[in-house]
């Protein structure tokens, strides 16, 4: 075993999740989390990890709803949820890090902004991929989504939104506005839809789904303490996402007139075609503010 391994481990948490992740990387380092998203889990940063951890200790877990992580059966998986799991998993996880870089992917900014605002002074840096937290960066995709919310979670609101739950729709968010097909490993998809199709989680999908509408009257927190802080941050974007879109990478020069905004030529799951390229940036991001 070296210091690039990734091992795969799992936590019992004392709330009673069981956390699968992934973890690279010497516990001396400084420490970066990496948080997922739809419909996906941490195996969606298999080829990043290996760039990540000569220098830096990685932490990737599933969320709870995801990949192998199991949660008690009265769970409610609301985003207040996930942040609250994951924020138990860092002060459990065998050496809790005291300060940690944050990576947010979809799901995983609501999830990472939450922990972000109950420890502002332990967040060294955020890497948004794709991660939105401005009302500019909701593409048309949303628009079926914001329905449900408006119907107050009404069944024909939830059963419109199933389609988008099977095959064709987990494997439209790795091909659509990619440019190389190829680039696009079969196991990522294939995998997120094996998971997907577990007893009972299409319903906490749609719970989640239902649930996202908590998270548009936060980006006015999350922008004023992105303001307050000054955190250095990094966005990098599929710019061919129809998800989360360019304008929502933009907007954080608004609030963080020193971040880096780069658009590269991918989609949603650009770590999936462009695993080298955002690593590289990410590490010469880091190091540059002494990270």
């Amino acid at each position: 075993m070296t210091l690039l391994a990734t091992l795969t481990k799992y936590l019992t948490l004392s709330t009673g999740e069981s956390i699968f992740y992934r973890e690279a990387g010497l516990t001396t380092s400084p420490t970066i989390l990496l948080l997922h998203g739809f419909p996906s889990s941490s195996h969606q940063y298999r080829n990043l990890i290996p760039i990540l951890s000569p220098h830096y200790r990685v932490l990737a877990p599933d969320l709870p709803g995801f990949g192998f992580t199991s949660t008690p059966t009265n769970y409610a998986h609301t985003f207040d949820a996930l942040a609250s799991t994951i924020s138990t998993f860092l002060l459990e996880v065998p050496h809790p890090p005291s300060k940690f870089s944050l990576y947010v992917f979809d799901y995983g900014a609501p999830t990472g902004f939450r922990i972000a605002l109950s420890r502002p002074k332990d967040i060294q840096a955020i890497v948004s991929q794709n991660g939105n937290a401005y009302v500019e960066g909701l593409g048309a995709f949303w628009d079926p989504v914001k329905t449900l919310w408006s119907s107050n979670n009404s069944a024909s609101a939830r059963d419109a939104l199933r389609p988008f739950l099977e095959l064709d729709g987990t494997k439209g968010q790795y091909f659509n506005g990619t440019i190389d097909a190829n680039a696009i490993a079969p196991e990522s998809y294939s995998l997120d839809q094996y998971l997907m199709d577990k007893p009972g989680n299409k319903e906490v999908q749609l719970d989640l789904f239902y649930d996202y509408r908590t998270n548009v009257p936060k980006y006015e927190g999350w922008q004023k303490w992105l303001r307050e802080s000054q955190v250095p941050l990094l966005a990098v974007w599929g710019k061919n996402d129809p998800i989360f879109v360019p304008p929502g990478a933009e907007a954080f020069k608004r609030d963080l007139p020193k971040a880096e905004v780069h658009l590269l030529d991918a989609a949603h799951f650009a770590v999936e075609s462009h695993a080298a390229e955002i690593g590289g940036l990410m590490v010469g991001f880091l190091k540059r503010n002494g990270i």
